[in-house]
């Protein structure tokens, strides 16, 4: 398995910040990890959309533009250069039934909070004891699982619904935060964020892409689980960055930006470099923990840590030019 590194945009890191919002953030994120794509990014993109038409997922032409928009076979390859064509193909499923599934779930908790709990039990239900789906985001949920279970070791796949439960849990903690009128600290704002992130269960499939499994010292090792928090926390701030515009303009809450910019009473630009502080200082800390650790890892051990450096490096990479987040490219970077 070879990956593809190819030429992208560079931003100048460490240089000045420009004129607009996508601007300033190149010029001050620290990115220490280089581009990477998967080679089978094309076949992969294709199978997800025949997978989302399978199960009636794009049957509405909003959600099939928004697929269009967010670009969920890239995202994976960016994410996961080096894994085989299987495994992607269950990372690109996963991360188009969670776009679709996040957008449904934060339209409904707008405006029918009390419709999000069937929404959200039904995939409950699923996930924890294996019942049979009522709707059609439920059956793609299933098939998704049935993936997961047959290239998974059951102790793999039992984390991936273990996560995947955390991250439903994740989207009815949003809602509540998104219809309280109570102003909302950072604190929890990150905390929701780290949940609807829906990063953590990808992990399993890249436990399930080593030739061998982690031993149980590895995996449960406290540098491990600091590096899991990290990695989680750097992949989906990155992508707030270049989300902020949009989740302003539609009234979002659970954003590492907004916070900073209701704890601080700044503009957006001003809440953006903060944000990007924290990102940063993340990020280092990440990278410091790899080094400390990489010498006691097993290759298996190396890999799975790999595959936490490609959720921080593909989520900013795919934010810089997925059409979801245009909006930073035009917002300028000063009030």
């Amino acid at each position: 398995m070879h990956t593809v590194q190819q030429e992208i945009p560079a931003a100048a890191h460490g240089g000045p910040s420009g004129g607009t919002l996508k601007e300033l953030i190149d010029s001050s994120l620290y990115m220490p990890f280089p581009f990477l794509s998967n080679p089978y990014d094309a076949e992969v993109a294709a199978g997800v959309d025949a997978w989302l038409r399978a199960w009636g997922l794009t049957d509405d032409p909003a959600v099939a533009d928004m697929i269009v928009r967010t670009r969920p076979a890239q995202l994976a390859s960016y994410n996961s250069p080096a894994v085989d064509r299987g495994i992607l193909q269950i990372v690109a499923h996963q991360i188009a039934y969670q776009f679709v599934f996040d957008d449904r779930a934060e339209e409904v908790g707008r405006r029918w909070p009390g419709r999000l709990l069937p929404m959200l039990s039904e995939s409950i239900g699923i996930l924890r004891d294996g019942r049979p789906p009522s709707t059609p985001l439920g059956a793609a949920l299933t098939d998704l699982r049935r993936q997961v279970q047959e290239r998974c070791t059951p102790a793999q796949a039992a984390r991936w619904d273990w996560h995947s439960r955390e991250y439903v849990h994740g989207l009815l903690y949003e809602s509540v935060a998104q219809t309280h009128a109570a102003p909302l600290s950072t604190g929890v704002c990150t905390t929701i964020r780290s949940l609807t992130a829906g990063v953590e269960p990808f992990y399993p499939l890249y436990e399930a892409a080593q030739s061998q499994e982690l031993t149980s010292e590895e995996y449960y090792h406290p540098v491990m689980e600091r590096l899991r928090r990290l990695s989680v926390d750097a992949a989906v701030w990155t992508a707030d960055l270049f989300s902020a515009v949009k989740e302003q303009r539609a009234g979002g809450m659970i954003n590492l930006a907004l916070a900073h910019q209701r704890a601080q009473g700044c503009s957006l630009p001003m809440a953006v470099s903060l944000a990007v502080r924290q990102v940063n200082a993340t990020i280092s800390e990440f990278e410091t923990l790899c080094q400390e650790i990489e010498p006691e890892l097993s290759p298996a051990g190396v890999g799975y840590v790999e595959g936490m450096v490609g959720w921080i490096r593909g989520c900013y990479y795919w934010s810089r030019t997925v059409p979801r987040y245009a909006d930073a490219a035009v917002a300028p970077s000063r009030p």
